[in-house]
């Protein structure tokens, strides 16, 4: 594990879940931990659902003051950099997905890089337009590597249907995944699963998630 971990995706891929679920991964293993929403495209998921869990869990929130409401402007809190420089706990950061979102990494790009202990994440649902092959993956991918001026060092599956999800769902998508990996030379890191399908499903790196609750 790095001391920062950016979940990053195409819009709906299902970062932020993914970012609350391993933030509290990371602190059932002792860790310190801060998390910090940087998405600015989309203010409809946001990390600020699950602050109440968050905060009883001793786990840091750092989100945009215009969460959880209709203004969307591309304003980042202060604290972010402070997360980013002092190196002193653990990151989970939520990336906004397409260039857009990925430019409000580049402010932190040379922070990340000076320290070099990073992984970024690329996040796919191969159920969700324009991520439906590996080859349209490869295309969101890459837009937001050049946005954020950083690479990605790992994919995670998080391909799904919402509540319809089987566990057929899942598996059939695990081909998918692999030819990504193997196109991007990155490794598959994970391959998430809804904590009620877990045990039924068979995939490489099983990474079990809990649905954050919408406060909206």
């Amino acid at each position: 594990m790095k001391r920062i971990t950016i979940f990053s995706g195409h819009y709906g891929s299902g970062k932020t879940n993914i970012a609350v679920n391993y933030a509290f991964e990371l602190k059932n293993k002792g860790l310190d931990v801060s998390i910090a929403d940087i998405d600015i495209v989309n203010p409809y998921f946001r990390t600020r659902d699950s602050a109440k869990e968050l905060e009883k869990a001793g786990i840091e929130l750092v989100a945009l003051p215009f969460a959880n409401s209709n203004v969307d402007l591309p304003s980042l809190p202060s604290e972010v950099y402070g997360l980013v420089q002092r190196r002193d706990k653990s990151v989970v950061i939520d990336l906004g997905g397409d260039e857009r979102g990925a430019l409000a990494l580049g402010r932190f790009t040379p922070y990340i890089r000076e320290e070099n202990n990073y992984d970024m994440f690329f996040v796919v649902n191969f159920y969700r337009p324009l991520t439906r092959t590996a080859d349209e993956a490869i295309e969101a991918l890459c837009e937001i590597e050049n946005a954020a001026g950083l690479k990605f060092t790992g994919i995670v599956n998080n391909s799904n249907i919402g509540a319809e999800t089987t566990k057929e769902d899942v598996e059939k998508t695990l081909e998918k995944a692999d030819e990504l990996s193997l196109k991007t030379s990155l490794p598959l890191v994970m391959t998430t699963v809804d904590e009620a399908l877990f045990d039924a499903v068979s995939a490489p790196n099983k990474f079990s998630l809990k649905l954050q609750e919408k406060l909206f």
